[in-house]
């Protein structure tokens, strides 16, 4: 991988997240981290999670979604402000996080640098990793793109239901119709209060219909979610709020 690629990624691994409570023993201590918490809600823009499978069988969505990215940014600004860390995974154990952007251009140059290679889905990791950033501070959703699921479904089921405790609503939007990967993909939306959205290949308009509602979403909440629906180009943002009202049975957040 090239060394300026390097400078903007981090790791995924989180080593001492989890752990983070545990070193709170103090009421001084947890006080001064829930005081962080809540300051960094207040004042920080929407956090979203841009994560693609980047396995080889992934090639054409990669470069769609490397071109149409800049639209989240650009609805974003319309409500608010958004940074986005781009995750992916590929090959036979690599699954990469970048740094935060708050902005198209420069993650979409990332974004041009990163080929797909043959590998096993990773979407585990990717649910471990938006969790230990939740943890640290908010991020509002998890936007997640691919086509196929190779690991246990309870054990995602178990890590989403985790990742749901930190307040992260994921948005799974699947390239093709595989029933499994349909089930599996439906259920981690709705422990998330997120949603499942299936998209056919080639369907370059839906799939930026559908980045752009969840930028809206991270960047605003439902409140802006449902005034994107209420626009002409809102085709995405209706599709989620349609998918989110099915999954929860509640109005939601």
């Amino acid at each position: 991988m090239p060394a300026d690629e390097d400078r903007h990624r981090g790791s995924l691994d989180r080593a001492g997240a989890d752990g983070l409570a545990d070193r709170s023993t103090t009421d001084d201590i947890a006080r001064f981290l829930a005081e962080t918490r809540a300051k960094a809600r207040r004042t920080a823009g929407g956090r979203l999670v841009f994560a693609l499978d980047a396995t080889m069988s992934r090639r054409p969505t990669w470069e769609r979604a490397a071109t149409l990215q800049a639209a989240m940014f650009e609805e974003a600004a319309r409500t608010g402000s958004l940074e986005v860390q781009l995750v992916y995974y590929r090959g036979q154990d690599e699954c990469r996080a970048s740094r935060w952007f708050a902005e198209g251009a420069a993650l979409g140059r990332v974004m041009d640098r990163i080929d797909c290679r043959a590998g096993a889905t990773q979407i585990g990791r990717v649910l471990s990793h938006v969790a230990a950033e939740a943890r640290e501070r908010p991020v509002a959703a998890l936007a997640f793109v691919g086509d196929a699921c190779e690991e246990e479904p309870a054990a995602l089921y178990d890590l989403a239901a985790r990742a749901a405790l930190t307040g992260v609503a994921c948005f799974l939007f699947q390239e093709g119709r595989d029933e499994r990967v349909a089930s599996v993909f439906a259920e981690i939306a709705r422990l998330t209060r997120g949603a499942h959205v299936p998209f056919d290949d080639g369907a370059a308009d839906r799939l930026g219909a559908l980045l752009r509602a969840v930028a809206a979403y991270a960047a605003g909440g439902r409140e802006a979610l449902t005034a994107l629906a209420g626009r002409r180009d809102g085709e995405g943002a209706r599709l989620l709020l349609g998918r989110m009202s099915e999954g929860s049975g509640e109005e939601g957040r």
